[in-house]
């Protein structure tokens, strides 16, 4: 844990710490500066902390979101803990135009902008897309990264399941999918503070889809094609 290591204390030291354990000012203290904080910094967050984050985006913030593909990737960006600085180093973003996308995101209701520096995002990060804008920005800019893949190269590291399911069985998998994404936001936040600007670093994507499928190919394809090449066979069966 890069808290223990960079404090020089065990890891059960720090888990007491953070439960509120033997916590003295000046630990506090040094656990702040750990993320560039001082304790006032820490007050003022406590003091203007949100009630209960938004696990929907309303049709105009979709709507809002999906004018501009830069827009929309500094919000999820700053969803899953990268600061917008880091984001403007990654692309050489000018610092007028972060700070109008900023103030544009706050005046949409979708972050806050603390008094010291720092970006407080206002939605859950377990969200789902369920209406057209930002649907239709997806189909656009990021349907063609994974559907032009070459999945037959071994750098391409992909799942694929068929599998027969109940209705029941079908919400289960919808449900397992929206849990693998809050999970994948986790590790990204739990990366990005153990291995802050690591060498080698980049941005991946990730699609987690699920869909009914249209067997008809297979019955033609494959079932009829594979018994008229065993009749054409004989008893061997196709070569």
């Amino acid at each position: 844990m890069r808290i223990s290591q960079e404090l020089g204390v065990g890891e059960a030291t720090v888990k007491r710490w953070l439960a509120g354990k033997g916590l003295t000012i000046d630990r506090l203290e040094r656990m702040a500066q750990l993320c560039g904080l001082v304790l006032g910094d820490l007050a003022r967050e406590a003091e203007e902390s949100p009630g209960d984050l938004a696990h929907e985006l309303t049709l105009a913030q979709e709507k809002a979101l999906s004018t501009n593909i830069f827009l929309s990737f500094l919000f999820m960006a700053l969803l899953g803990g990268v600061p917008p600085d880091e984001v403007a180093a990654d692309f050489n973003v000018p610092k007028a135009a972060m700070d109008a996308a900023l103030d544009r995101l706050e005046r949409l209701a979708l972050i806050d902008r603390l008094r010291s520096g720092r970006v407080r995002p206002l939605v859950d990060r377990a969200l789902v897309f369920r209406k057209q804008p930002l649907r239709a920005l997806f189909e656009a800019h990021m349907k063609r990264t994974f559907f032009e893949l070459d999945y037959s190269q071994p750098e391409t590291i992909y799942s694929a399941e068929t599998v027969k399911l109940s209705p029941a069985g079908a919400a289960q998998l919808a449900e397992l999918i929206e849990r693998h994404h809050v999970e994948v936001q986790a590790l990204a936040e739990r990366d990005h503070i153990a291995h802050p600007a690591a060498p080698g670093s980049g941005w991946y994507g990730m699609l987690s889809v699920m869909r009914g499928l249209d067997m008809e190919p297979m019955r033609v394809d494959g079932i009829i094609a594979w018994t008229e090449a065993l009749g054409a066979g004989g008893a061997k069966g196709p070569v």
